[in-house]
């Protein structure tokens, strides 16, 4: 039991993490001609990586 709450957890929070990356995407590419990077890219691999690992 605990361990389908802990799937269910991981999975909501990598697609909204992916659905919260779709709506800054505007302001990423904003972001990206005044030369500053937001760290979006980092956050999603660690939270594909929990996704997978589970």
């Amino acid at each position: 039991m605990i361990d389908t709450v802990s799937r269910f957890t991981t999975f909501a929070l990598y697609q909204l993490t992916v659905l919260l990356g779709i709506v800054l995407l505007p302001v990423a590419l904003a972001t990206r001609r005044l030369g500053v990077q937001p760290p979006i890219a980092s956050l999603l691999d660690r939270l594909e990586a929990a996704y997978e690992s589970g």
